[in-house]
């Protein structure tokens, strides 16, 4: 057999140099194994190889629980084998099995490198995610050109809306698709209701006059999850599905998608976006802890799940905004609403607290005639937050805070000077105020900061460095031997708070990769790919630090769950002795990655 040739076709070991390669080759074991016969034992001996299934498969079992299975190229063993720990689910081979068996000292020369630890967060994380037990919802990983139900149902765009509703009600339908040549329009019941019967227009109108065009559309190979994600923030109900060509091939709407559940995304924006006043708009937004719990422990992306937090947040922001102006009178200069720090990022939580600012237009009225409107909005929009669980900011950077309403000139000349000279007040502010984004508001603010942002490598090179520094203050909570640390006393004793231990480690590297690299990206994982872009990060990197953001952020998302459904107040403390070993292990691999990256970038920028 051809050991290296066929290691090399699969991780961990497609990316080892030839020497590395040739080494473990000619230590490897082969071993045929019978079915079903159990391999490792959960809670027995540690495991001695690292075993890679050659031809064959093997079974992973939590507590008899069927949780993973292992085919030709995958390996098992590898969490006990690096942890020197008693294995944390047993396996057993389904069939025949053909298994090179990798001895211990090579393995873990191996997987303690960079390649090994990407590896084993992205095992650690797929073993995590396989312990969750199924839900009713939906599989959110599935295609969505999977759920295109029955072909497509069309009307010329000449037809009158009488026509139209009449063939939407045979053909049970809620929207149809208008052919216009080069594209497609669409025209859904609402805006029947919204665009003719609202309107006063007459039946007979043609449909082409209240469709909408162009239309958004969705390949079929994209995941549930994305699509789902994606009509969530555009605030859309119908989405037409391409196949290869670009050609249309059917409609999913949110309900086929996520069914009619009372706690959907959907439901609760529509509720909040619909609210007559204010108490009603802050009544809605009180569901988000529930809509939250039934989305966590299923198939999707806990990333994807902290933005529909922030979507959500967003449409509250901007209906509290809506009903202040409505009450108040128009603003006396044009305005925009920003949401800063992890809102801007559209990375938010359960447990959560505001951080937001106004950007104005001078105009030609005097600050001291304008600022006293803007100051009564900002605090209806932070109070109706708070009132609905979304806590104010102990930094207290938040618009109705005077220094966090500025003119956009009066912005510019602020992130200009905390960049030149971050002092006490840019260094805290660093991390919240230079993530930002407009959420409401008809002055565009965000390009003027964006160019001052992407001037930062030439015109503030010591700003950069002093993003870089600040990304080494934190220190992901382990210790001698890789032991977690927890807080020694306080309310907290006994704990590790997964936010500042581990995603805020994350999101900093990504913001001083992202600022030194020249751009003005928002989210993190959109920072770690334009850096790995730029060449500032390996890809290497990128992924094993993906890797350890999502898995983070799953068990914080769970952890507040838990939290919510037992009545406690929600935060980000996690007691690692009710995760269970596969969760610590995890975090204990999460933590180490982090730990070397900090490492790399002490080591690249000659920092301490």
């Amino acid at each position: 057999m051809d050991v290296a040739g066929f290691l090399a076709e699969f991780p961990p070991f497609q990316d080892l140099a030839i020497d590395q390669l040739s080494r473990i080759a000619s230590a490897t074991e082969v071993e045929f194994l019978p079915a079903v016969i159990t391999i490792l034992e959960r809670a027995g001996e540690s495991a001695a190889y690292l075993y890679v299934v050659r031809k064959g498969a093997v079974e992973i079992l939590d507590e008899g629980r069927l949780v993973d299975l292992i085919g030709e190229g995958e390996t098992f063993g590898e969490l006990s084998l690096v942890s020197g720990q008693e294995p944390v689910a047993s396996v057993r081979t389904a069939e025949d099995t053909l298994c090179y068996l990798i001895p211990r000292e090579l393995a873990q020369e191996l997987l303690q490198g960079a390649t090994g630890a990407r590896f084993l967060a992205s095992v650690a994380r797929r073993r995590l995610d396989s312990t969750v037990p199924p839900t009713e919802m939906p599989d959110l990983l599935t295609r969505v050109g999977a759920q295109v139900r029955r072909p497509l149902v069309t009307a010329p765009p000449d037809t009158t809306v009488a026509q139209v509703a009449s063939l939407m009600t045979e053909e049970r339908v809620s929207s149809l698709l208008i052919p216009l040549g080069e594209g497609w329009g669409i025209v859904t019941d609402r805006d029947l209701r919204s665009r003719v019967l609202a309107a006063g227009r007459t039946a007979d109108v043609r449909v082409m006059e209240v469709m909408t065009s162009p239309i958004v559309t969705v390949p079929a190979e994209t995941r549930v999850a994305e699509v789902l994600l994606g009509m969530l923030e555009r605030g859309i109900h119908h989405l037409p599905v391409t196949d290869g060509t670009g050609a249309v091939i059917g409609m999913v709407t949110d309900t086929d998608l996520l069914g009619l559940a009372q706690q959907s995304p959907f439901v609760l924006k529509s509720a909040i976006e619909r609210a007559p006043d204010h108490g009603a708009a802050v009544a809605a937004a009180r569901d988000l802890p529930e809509t939250v719990a039934t989305i966590v422990g299923t198939s999707v992306d806990p990333v994807d799940i902290g933005h529909v937090i922030a979507v959500t947040i967003d449409a509250l922001s901007r209906r509290l905004l809506e009903l202040g102006i409505a009450r108040l009178g128009e603003p006396p200069v044009p305005w925009a609403w920003l949401a800063l720090g992890s809102e801007a990022r559209r990375e938010q939580a359960m447990f959560t607290d505001q951080d937001h600012a106004l950007a104005l237009e001078p105009g030609d009225r005097a600050d001291e005639d304008v600022d006293p409107y803007f100051a009564e909005l900002a605090r209806a929009v932070t109070d109706g937050l708070e009132e609905a669980g979304i806590h104010r900011c102990h930094g207290n950077a938040m618009a109705e805070h005077p220094a966090l309403r500025r003119s956009v000139d009066g912005w510019v000349e602020a992130f200009r000077g905390w960049m030149q000279d971050p002092g006490s007040e840019g260094s805290i502010l660093s991390s919240i105020v230079f993530d930002y984004r407009q959420i409401a508001g008809p002055l565009r603010a965000e390009p003027a900061l964006d160019e001052v942002v992407e001037s930062a490598p030439r015109a503030y090179p010591m700003f950069v460095r002093h993003l870089s520094r600040r990304a080494l203050d934190l220190k992901p909570p382990t210790g001698f031997f890789r032991d977690l640390v927890v807080e020694a006393k306080g309310e907290h004793a006994g704990r590790l708070d997964i936010k500042h231990g581990g995603i805020t480690i994350v999101t900093n590297l990504a913001r001083a990769y992202d600022i030194r690299t020249g751009r003005s990206d928002k989210g993190t994982l959109e920072r770690l790919r334009a850096a790995c872009d730029a060449g500032q990060i390996s890809e290497g990197s990128r992924e094993a630090l993906e890797e350890t953001f999502r898995l983070l952020w799953a068990i914080r998302l769970e952890h507040q769950v838990a939290q919510h459904g037992a009545g406690e107040a929600a935060d980000d403390f996690v007691d690692p002795q009710e995760l269970g070993p596969v969760r610590r292990r995890a975090l204990k691999e999460a933590f180490r990655i982090l730990a070397a990256e900090q490492r790399a970038l002490h080591l690249q920028l000659g920092i301490g």
